[in-house]
């Protein structure tokens, strides 16, 4: 299993898009829209096939039923508030996970358009359910689906990404328990915090 994606959440997509352009040097480019959500996104490549995913309100929908996923509604600034692992087979995962005193919650059918018009379609445990304040990982299989994070994607690079909790060791468990690896330490609040570089130097992206 791998990083996928680091789940960067704002109250105003295009602002935090055109922020980071100013601060790595590269522009994020546009990923799609989460249809019944209310969301959209946009895509800085990390290498290989990870990526930054930057989330915000699509105002082109209508408001959601439900409140937004990643607490969007509730943030006054970006923050980084999840991380996601790829894995192969998310059901037998998701079942280890639970043997091993872990829940990451049922495995959920998505998809979005691209701006091209192509369908992607994965599966996800979801990320309301990461623990111990998303410092553990969701979990995301895109099966046939090819991966988001293509060559043509504008890139920076993921320098580190560490997190700090008052229940470090239970961190630490849960973690092992769904076979994903983060350097965690004891921390008087919940933190997650990742540096990458870009042509304009190093950036640090953290929590709210």
């Amino acid at each position: 299993m791998s990083l996928d994606h680091l789940v960067y959440a704002t109250p105003d997509l295009e602002s935090t898009a055109a922020e980071l352009e100013r601060l790595l040097g590269v522009r994020p480019a546009a990923g799609g829209r989460h249809p019944g959500f209310g969301t959209r996104n946009r895509l800085v490549r990390l290498g290989g096939t990870s990526y930054l995913e930057i989330v915000g309100p699509d105002p082109e929908q209508e408001p959601p039923a439900t409140p937004r996923p990643f607490g969007i509604d509730r943030l006054e600034a970006a923050a980084l508030v999840g991380w996601a692992v790829a894995v192969d087979d998310i059901d037998a995962v998701t079942a280890r996970a639970r043997a091993r005193g872990y829940d990451p919650g049922d495995p959920l059918d998505m998809s979005r358009r691209t701006p091209t018009g192509d369908l992607l379609a994965w599966r996800l445990t979801p990320p309301e359910r990461a623990g111990y304040d998303g410092l553990v990982p969701f979990l995301i299989d895109w099966g046939d689906t090819p991966h988001p994070a293509g060559p043509g994607l504008p890139a920076a690079e993921l320098v580190s990404l560490a997190g700090g909790h008052p229940h470090a060791e239970g961190v630490r468990a849960a973690l092992a328990a769904v076979g994903a690896r983060l350097d965690v330490d004891e921390q008087t609040r919940p933190v997650l915090t990742a540096i990458l570089s870009g042509g304009h130097g190093l950036v640090t992206l953290t929590g709210p």
